[in-house]
């Protein structure tokens, strides 16, 4: 499937996950909206994709957890006439513990994990209800289906996730936007080595089999709804 002229807005897109689903969306065709936190990152994300795809892209350093800076650059997007096509929900992070954790550490894991990701919903779906259609990838993990021992506080807000994530596409479905959660095991990224992944590099999901899948759930019919992917490794099944 490719297209020239929608847009794909994807947060968390300086690393990772974030930045290989940016990239391979660019080679489908979509004008990627990149947003994180480090604006420098961010372009180096937007030369790469220059450089190998040609596209132009736009980056906006926010903070996703603070619904007036979300309500700026929607507003500065209305303003560009730039509609939202794909929506990918994937900016995170991760802590060890449950309940040795600190207050403040498991409301980050909620703020950031959770709370920013309904926030950025509730501000793009209005555009997307104006297209009358779009599609939402809410990045969850194998801890929204599983409950770890050693990382409650991120089983917490992953499972919280799956949970919006499931309503909205109940909700969101028969209104032409399809909304799938993809739940990952391990991924071999920066996140998961400072995480002390268990596995070998070697072991690990490759960040390319999510693009490769949220690839696939693009190229399915309309009539097509998938509501959850759970991508395990060997030696997590």
């Amino acid at each position: 499937m490719r297209t020239s002229d929608k847009n794909a807005l994807i947060t968390g897109a300086s690393r990772g996950i974030g930045r290989q689903l940016a990239v391979s969306l660019a080679e489908l065709g979509y004008n990627p909206i990149l947003v994180g936190r480090n604006s420098d990152d961010l372009r180096l994300v937007a030369d790469d994709i220059h450089s190998s795809t040609g596209r132009q892209t736009s980056i906006y350093v926010v903070d996703i957890t603070d619904e007036s800076k979300i309500r700026r650059m929607v507003n500065d997007l209305e303003e560009k006439l730039l509609n939202i096509h794909i929506l990918v929900n994937n900016a995170g992070i991760h802590r060890k513990g449950t309940l040795e954790l600190q207050e403040n550490e498991f409301q980050e894991l909620l703020e950031v994990n959770l709370k920013a990701h309904f926030l950025m919903t509730r501000a793009i779906v209005p555009l997307m209800l104006r297209n009358g259609n779009g599609y939402i990838f809410n990045i969850a993990s194998r801890s929204a289906k599983v409950g770890f021992a050693d990382t409650g506080g991120y089983c917490a807000s992953k499972w919280g996730l799956l949970g919006l994530s499931e309503s909205l596409y109940h909700k969101l479905t028969p209104q032409g936007i399809k909304v799938t959660a993809l739940c990952p095991a391990w991924v071999d990224t920066d996140m998961a080595r400072r995480a002390d992944s268990p596995l070998h590099p070697d072991e690990m999901i490759e960040p390319a089999d999510l693009s490769k899948t949220i690839e696939w759930l693009l190229s399915l019919s309309s009539g097509a709804c998938v509501k959850e992917i759970v991508i395990t490794n060997p030696k997590s099944l």
